[in-house]
């Protein structure tokens, strides 16, 4: 069951950075996705989470 959820991450993780930056190297490459991982964790709403961002959800059950 977790590797569909991981499966999904990258998916949306190419298609919405990695095909559309055409990075120029390794480390800008890194770079990217490391900011991209912000993005989508911490800005990005998610429909299945009810548009709620994945950290969000997560420190709302940290709290109970």
């Amino acid at each position: 069951m977790d590797n569909i959820f991981i499966e999904r991450l990258w998916r949306t993780e190419k298609y919405e950075n990695i095909y559309l930056m055409h990075y120029g190297s390794v480390p800008e490459g890194r770079q990217g996705i490391n900011s991209y991982f912000g993005l989508y964790n911490d800005d990005r709403p998610h429909q299945t989470l009810k548009d709620q961002t994945p950290a969000e959800v997560y420190f709302q059950r940290a709290r109970c």
